[in-house]
């Protein structure tokens, strides 16, 4: 079933490419199931040998898939730790013939309450068309269809020539510390034509999306003390307006009465193509019978082109040990996502002025920024690597993609266009709106999977034919 990989004008057999996956679906499902098995989560409390194991066993599945240069790297944090392990995986490419870079990531999210799975979040488990378990989507999907992806090329073109070089992240959910320095120290490795990130989600189940924008974020956390100590609350009450009735009118001031986000100076866009359902969105976001959804204008651009902030942590004494007492001081901190072109230094300031200006009958108010990303925007239409990936999807899929924008931020894109900047960046998705990445329950539509495989082999095979076409 070998494809000629030489002649330029030869075209890709779609229906050979999709053979090929489909006989190798139930190995890929079996590999997915055995690495969402690995507790690799990637923050300190807990255990750095399962990132260790993790990477391992994405090295062994690099090797089993035709590539010789395949090593487990790390590089130092910017504070001066050791980061997490990665694979980094190279075939390099025949004269004429373009680089392609395929990224994921092997570690996941902390599993959470117990409680509220339904099954053993590392035991992956299939029900129906899903497959449930901790990384079973984000983002140990997106390694197996890259793995899947350059064994379908293997077996439909050998000798096809297309440079390959795999960069399987290990830190990723915990911020990507040392990924700049990452890239720094690997940079020639790493360096391709084309870059898929596959670590993004679909429109819809049948429906497959190129994610074209990305929001950029800050976080921050700000402190009000309002006593040097706690006071009795029959005493002193009155008088005094403790710190979390303070923090409660800092926080109701970071939005309007319709509940877009008042900071001064932020950029706030309407130009999605598509919108979301109404009904749709509030069964994906499992929001409570009658509640009343914040902003204004499409959903698509509430989600994708304007800013939202969330308050995601508040510091204060717990209802079971509370007291009759003024509670001096209060912590708390923001996330604050940015519309796509909007500069995350100056939104920081802009909220950073915006919570020292208030008039909090002068208690001692601070704020300092601890996180910040940049956003992305890419213009489908006029990049070639784009239009051949929606080529891609349409084929694989049997109805015309969609372009959109994804709410949350993947600040190291915009390390890859800084030091890349002439490399075609793809952002593909293995999830779709039920799979509940970073919560309970999280789970892969298996059928969608086995098409988002399709979609990057095609991909593949089209650049090892033809390149881009440019």
């Amino acid at each position: 079933m070998a494809l000629n990989p030489v002649n330029p004008d030869s075209t890709v057999d779609t229906d050979a490419i999709r053979q090929i996956v489909s006989q190798n679906f139930p190995e890929s499902l079996d590999q997915l199931i055995a690495l969402a098995r690995i507790p690799s989560v990637a923050w300190e409390s807990f255990d750095a040998s399962k990132v260790q194991e993790s990477a391992e066993a994405v090295a062994a599945l690099a090797k089993s898939v035709g590539f010789d240069d395949v090593r487990i790297a790390t590089a130092p944090t910017d504070e001066g730790k050791q980061g997490y392990p990665a694979v980094l995986a190279r075939k390099p490419a025949a004269e004429g013939k373009p680089t392609i870079l395929l990224y994921a990531h092997h570690d996941v999210q902390p599993p959470g309450d117990r409680a509220l799975w339904d099954s053993e979040p590392f035991e992956p488990e299939l029900r129906g068309d899903r497959l449930f378990g901790r990384g079973a989507a984000d983002d140990k999907a997106g390694v197996i269809a890259h793995i899947s992806a350059v064994r379908a090329l293997e077996a439909a073109m050998p000798g096809h020539g297309l440079g390959i070089s795999l960069f399987i992240e290990g830190e990723e959910e915990a911020g990507s510390p040392s990924f700049r320095n990452f890239l720094e120290e690997n940079r020639a490795d790493l360096a391709a034509d084309v870059i898929v990130v596959a670590d993004s989600a679909n429109w819809a189940v049948g429906t497959p999306a190129l994610t074209t924008s990305l929001r950029g974020m800050v976080a921050g956390e700000f402190e009000i003390r309002v006593l040097e100590h706690a006071v009795h609350s029959g005493m002193f009450g009155g008088p005094v307006l403790d710190a979390p009735l303070l923090a409660a009118r800092l926080v109701a001031s970071l939005h309007d009465d319709d509940g877009n986000v008042a900071i001064k100076g932020l950029l706030s866009k309407e130009e999605a193509d598509v919108d979301y359902d109404d009904a749709q969105f509030r069964s994906d976001s499992s929001v409570v019978s009658g509640y009343q959804l914040a902003g204004t204008g499409k959903l698509t651009d509430r989600l994708w082109n304007k800013p939202a902030i969330s308050l995601i942590g508040l510091d204060m004494v717990s209802v079971a040990e509370s007291a009759n007492a003024l509670i001096p001081s209060i912590r708390g901190k923001l996330s604050m996502r940015l519309a796509p072109g909007q500069d995350a230094a100056a939104a920081g300031a802009a909220l950073k002025k915006h919570i020292e200006s208030l008039d909090l009958r002068g208690a001692h108010v601070s704020f300092k920024l601890t996180e910040e990303g940049s956003s992305y925007f890419q213009d489908a239409e006029n990049d070639a690597a784009a239009r051949l990936m929606n080529d891609c999807l349409r084929d694989a899929w049997g109805t015309e993609p969609v372009n959109t924008g994804i709410g949350g931020s993947i600040p190291f894109i915009a390390d890859l266009k800084e030091l890349y900047p002439s490399a075609h960046i793809l952002i593909t998705g293995v999830e779709d709106p039920d799979s509940r990445a970073h919560s309970a329950n999280e789970s892969l539509h298996v059928p969608e999977f086995e098409k988002a495989i399709v979609a990057e082999s095609l991909l593949l095979a089209r650049l090892a034919n033809n390149g881009l076409g440019e």
